[in-house]
């Protein structure tokens, strides 16, 4: 190995401090929502769409059942979706934005991109918008 080699230089390491960087900067912009990223995360899946069940939401997101019910469960303290039997289906549960719920999403959505066109900034909106599609790419 190299004794110039720079942590800076493995892909990985950037992809990971440059998430940890947003992830800081969106739980702090939404804070004063009472909610995180990764309960913004849920409440996008949730958001103007059809009741979903709670497996559905995680699926969506790429997360195990026991850590939704978790998240939801916080969610549902905080007033922000309810849960009901689904009326088709009694031993599934159906999630659901309260009105509450829905004037989060619709705040969080806007610190959201002001967050995201801040982080940005610096390699300008078409390199932004290359990167998004670039890592769309990548993980499709």
């Amino acid at each position: 190995m190299s004794s110039d080699a720079r942590p800076t230089d493995v892909l990985g390491y950037l992809l990971k401090h440059a998430t940890m960087v947003l992830t800081e900067r969106t739980d702090t912009a939404l804070a004063p929502l009472s909610i995180d990223g990764k309960e913004f995360g849920a409440l996008r899946v949730l958001a103007r769409r059809e009741p979903m069940s709670q497996l559905q939401v995680a699926q969506t997101l790429g997360i195990d059942r026991t850590t939704m019910v978790a998240l939801l469960d916080t969610l549902e303290r905080k007033g922000i979706v309810a849960r009901h039997p689904d009326p088709a289906d009694r031993r599934r549960n159906v999630v659901e934005l309260t009105e509450q719920g829905e004037q989060v999403v619709d705040a969080a959505e806007t610190l959201r991109g002001q967050v995201e066109e801040e982080f940005l900034a610096p390699v300008g909106a078409a390199d932004g918008e290359r990167l998004r599609r670039t890592l769309r790419a990548l993980i499709e």
